[in-house]
């Protein structure tokens, strides 16, 4: 297809509350060598998104203002040097920025195809937590059969597809969740033990789960005054993945435990890593996961979608922390 000249987009005006995402029209993006443009369908929310929106989380200089991680669409231009795509092709991708607009563009090494069965809205949830799951769980923490995984907030996106990743590999699944609702959600989705931190001593709780022994990997986004806890959670050669910090980068901790115990603390995030080691991501993830799409082992988890216009509701509720899931923008 032609490219329109221009196209409605989300943009964020200035840093702030929801209220900042403005819809309007930007140029239509132009695919460079290695690239495909995708007329998106649906785009995932994420925590970075609202972070990024907020002022909190910095745009690196090669990637799009706007904001958006990950999207379903049709690829409908190709860049010098694409061969795996043709126009026409149905895929879901990762982005550099950019989702949260009727067009992305997006380095080819990091789409993939879109699994059969799947809702355009249900596709678009895949990108950003299975690359971020199956990179920090297997690939940095070494998740094997017969391991025992803490996860905490086991009923958002990266929760929900741990839990479930987790469970395919064989591991036993402890997550923290923060009401009753969200514990059956997640003991639905495969998980063996989810403890409600507001009614219960969580470490309290793990301690007794294991009979003192301890988990052998800790998948963290909260952070902050969870870091000393999780550290004396994990048993000796025990491995803590930080993805993120809900509760603060910053904590007071003994690192006695690292030592006596040979502990590995590892952390990443998706975005500043270079266009080769975000398509070797995409490699392992379609290697290992899109085949748990396939046979039902794994499943998308929706929990509400909003009109592209509606982005602002859309970053409300995630801030909320009231949903179970996903949430997704249709254009």
């Amino acid at each position: 297809m032609n490219l329109p000249p221009r196209m409605r987009a989300i943009e964020i005006k200035e840093p702030g509350g929801p209220e900042v995402l403005r819809l309007t029209e930007v140029d239509t993006p132009q695919p460079r060598e290695g690239e495909v443009v995708i007329k998106v369908a649906a785009a995932g929310v994420n925590r970075p998104d609202c972070l990024q929106r907020a002022g909190h989380y910095a745009v690196p200089p090669d990637a799009s203002p706007l904001p958006g991680l990950e999207i379903a669409g049709e690829v409908v231009a190709l860049g010098a040097g694409v061969t795996r795509w043709q126009v026409g092709n149905n895929v879901v991708a990762l982005t550099h920025g950019g989702g949260y607009a009727e067009f992305c563009r997006v380095a080819a090494g990091h789409c993939l195809p879109w699994p059969v069965g799947l809702s355009a809205a249900e596709a678009a949830t895949l990108p950003e937590t299975a690359f971020t799951v199956h990179y920090n769980l297997f690939t940095r923490a070494g998740l094997a059969r017969g391991d025992t995984c803490l996860i905490h907030g086991g009923s958002s996106g990266i929760g929900t597809t741990a839990i479930q990743l987790a469970r395919a590999r064989g591991a036993m699944v402890i997550t923290t969740v923060g009401n009753a609702a969200k514990q059956a959600y997640c003991m639905e989705l495969g998980a063996d033990h989810a403890i409600n931190y507001q009614t219960e001593d969580w470490v309290a709780v793990v301690k007794e789960i294991t009979a003192g022994r301890g988990v052998d990997v800790v998948l963290d986004m909260v952070c902050g005054p969870y870091v000393e806890k999780n550290l004396g959670l994990l048993c000796a050669d025990g491995r803590y993945a930080m993805i993120a910090f809900l509760k603060g980068p910053r904590a007071e901790v003994n690192f006695g435990p690292l030592l006596l115990k040979r502990l590995t603390i590892t952390g990443s995030t998706l975005r500043p890593q270079s266009v080769a080691q975000k398509a070797a991501i995409a490699s392992a993830v379609e290697a290992d996961v899109w085949p748990l799409l396939a046979s039902g082992k794994l499943r998308s988890q929706v929990f509400r979608t909003f009109p592209l216009a509606d982005a602002r509701a859309a970053h409300v509720l995630m801030e909320s922390s009231a949903h179970m899931g996903k949430l997704v923008l249709l254009t």
